[in-house]
């Protein structure tokens, strides 16, 4: 049985044994010869990106009635039922007016400046266990939950492509744009 220094050096030794010699391409790109290309649809379904503004929303749409559902299936477990948190977890509810206090609270309804970043995360990262499995539908719902959780917006909201983008969060103004020349606004 290996233990301690032994072996992480036989770690290292096994995985720097493993690693091919890179080689040049005809493109010039440096190729270790691991994996394989990925296709058209495959960069297609990782090129997913939501804009504060709502460009690269998909179709689809969902309440929080809806996303209770949702939430409780794939969130509850590791945010808490009412989304307050649990262990390592972060809270998506509440710590609306703690930011200038001492010990400010982090969540989607006190800290987040648009609501399209919330639907982007929750689309690429959640649940933590299986990310991205969620439809589009589903993401709308929960988004729409946790939002209507921190009474951003009205209970029975359905929030699609064209009215998420307008959700006003609390924190939209405590954020500066960023002022140097080479960054595109």
């Amino acid at each position: 049985m290996f233990r301690g220094r032994t072996f992480l050096l036989f770690l290292v030794a096994t995985v720097a044994a493993a690693d091919p010699a890179p080689q040049s391409s005809i493109d010039g790109a440096i190729r270790y010869g691991l994996g394989e290309p990925l296709t058209t649809d495959q960069i297609a379904a990782l090129n997913i990106s939501v804009l504060p503004n709502g460009e690269g929303l998909p179709e689809g749409k969902g309440s929080a009635r809806e996303g209770a559902t949702v939430y409780a299936t794939h969130c509850a477990a590791c945010h808490g039922d009412e989304g307050e948190g649990r262990g390592d977890f972060v809270a998506l509810v509440g710590g609306q007016g703690t930011l200038s206090s001492t010990q400010p609270v982090l969540t989607v309804g006190s800290y987040w400046p648009t609501a399209t970043t919330a639907f982007d995360y929750i689309r690429r990262a959640m649940p933590y266990t299986t990310p991205g499995v969620l439809t589009a539908d589903e993401v709308y719902a929960v988004t729409a939950w946790i939002l209507e959780k921190n009474q951003i917006i009205a209970p029975g909201t359905v929030l699609d492509r064209r009215t998420l983008p307008k959700v006003r969060m609390p924190n939209k103004d405590g954020f500066l744009p960023d002022p140097r020349p080479d960054v595109a606004r």
